[in-house]
């Protein structure tokens, strides 16, 4: 089996390096920035393809990883896209955070080319992918899932079938409007202590050890991070303002979901601040600015 990867940045090259572990001599990389194509073809021991075609043209299984609907749709189904060179029988397995208007047009250009299409979203981000814990949320024909979770299985460790395509994408922004809102409360929770007077330190004490439902592992792991100042990207604020956009865009009436919306304004105020390349937990920056104390020791 040869696998492609298309999209070497931060996710895709680990996950390339552990697909060419698995699958020695088997893989190839592309990225449309050089420097990063021959930095990830480098770590990962594999050779990088000149363009998109040429690496379509030898791969059974293609993987891709891309930033938003509209490099999806162009690296797919652009006139020097996969289609255009994808042979018959090859599977292509997306791991974007997309919309499932723009995975069903990429599966019917695939499907029309004579191969298999799956939306494979995934949660996670960078530790995950270099230690090959990925959780995959997975859309697409059975069959072709049950073909390709060998090769998912390199990355990852929970595999999950959602249904038709277009249901990992669904899965996985519904997800992340879970994490997208615990990021806006924990941040106004905290900001509230600092306008209120209660410690810090032993609210947060009392939410990791309590027996209270305000745990989660977002503010286990990310409050100490903030009160050191550090909002170092483990995952960008305006990837996950993308994502919770689109959670937004695919719901039948945005109307109904006004928690949603608050949290969308919250992260496009960071966003607007300058804080988008920034952890997402940078939505603090937001609620700090609007209290007029910062979060920092």
């Amino acid at each position: 089996m040869k696998i492609g990867f298309l999209g070497l940045g931060a996710m895709g090259a680990p996950m390339l390096k552990r697909l060419s572990e698995a699958h020695p001599g088997a893989t190839i990389g592309f990225d449309a920035n050089d420097a990063v194509a021959i930095a990830a073809c480098t770590a990962a021991t594999t050779r990088r393809a000149d363009d998109i075609g040429s690496l379509v043209a030898e791969s059974d299984v293609i993987f891709s990883c891309l930033p938003n609907n509209d490099v999806l749709r162009t690296v797919y189904l652009g006139p020097d896209g996969v289609v255009s060179a994808l042979r018959p029988g090859a599977i292509t397995i997306d791991c974007s955070t997309v919309g499932p208007d723009a995975t069903r047009d990429v599966y019917e250009g695939v499907k029309a080319q004579g191969g298999s299409h799956l939306d494979a979203s995934m949660l996670g981000s960078v530790k995950q992918a270099t230690e090959g814990t990925i959780s995959f949320v997975v859309g697409g024909d059975q069959n072709t899932f049950d073909r390709a979770k060998p090769a998912l299985a390199a990355c990852g460790q929970m595999i999950r079938y959602c249904g038709p395509t277009g249901a990992g994408n669904k899965m996985k922004l519904v997800h992340q409007t879970l994490v997208a809102g615990h990021a806006v409360a924990v941040a106004e929770a905290l900001g509230l202590c600092l306008e209120t007077g209660v410690k810090i330190e032993d609210f947060y004490d009392i939410v990791t050890k309590g027996t209270g439902f305000a745990y989660s592992r977002y503010f286990e792991n990310r409050t100490p991070r903030m009160r050191e100042g550090d909002f170092s990207p483990l995952f960008m604020l305006k990837f996950m303002l993308k994502d919770a956009r689109l959670a937004r865009d695919m719901a039948p009436n945005a109307a109904n979901y006004p928690a949603l919306a608050a949290v969308i304004e919250t992260l496009e105020d960071a966003d607007a601040q300058g804080w988008g390349d920034d952890d997402f937990s940078a939505a603090m920056k937001t609620v700090e600015s609007r209290i007029g104390r910062g979060i920092a020791k």
